[in-house]
């Protein structure tokens, strides 16, 4: 089972969620790695990691090279999906949260 993806309000209300099913994102992202100085690095896989929209310029900044790193539609589908979850993350001042199993 890959990551799941959230959207929430700033009271915590899931908005939107995306799931990788598939395990895609564990191929395309970094290693996770605590000494790393990359957000995606940090995301937990088997545990959550929150991500808050102070925190998305950077997080964009680092999901902006995911698309060449993918091999299949499905792949940049699902990229592209995030990617706009981070955006509204960033202009709604929500909250992205991304669940391990």
């Amino acid at each position: 089972m890959g990551l799941g993806i959230t959207i929430m309000d700033c009271n915590r209300k899931v908005l939107t969620t995306i799931d990788d099913p598939k395990n895609f994102l564990h191929r395309l992202l970094p290693p996770a790695n605590e000494e790393s100085e990359s957000l995606l690095a940090k995301i937990d896989w088997y545990g959550d990691t929150y991500f808050n929209y102070l925190q998305m310029k950077r997080f964009l900044a680092e999901w902006e090279q995911l698309p060449e790193r993918t091999q299949v539609p499905e792949e940049r589908t699902l990229v592209a999906n995030i990617r706009s979850l981070a955006i509204r993350c960033q202009n709604d001042r929500n909250v992205l949260k991304f669940i391990g199993d």
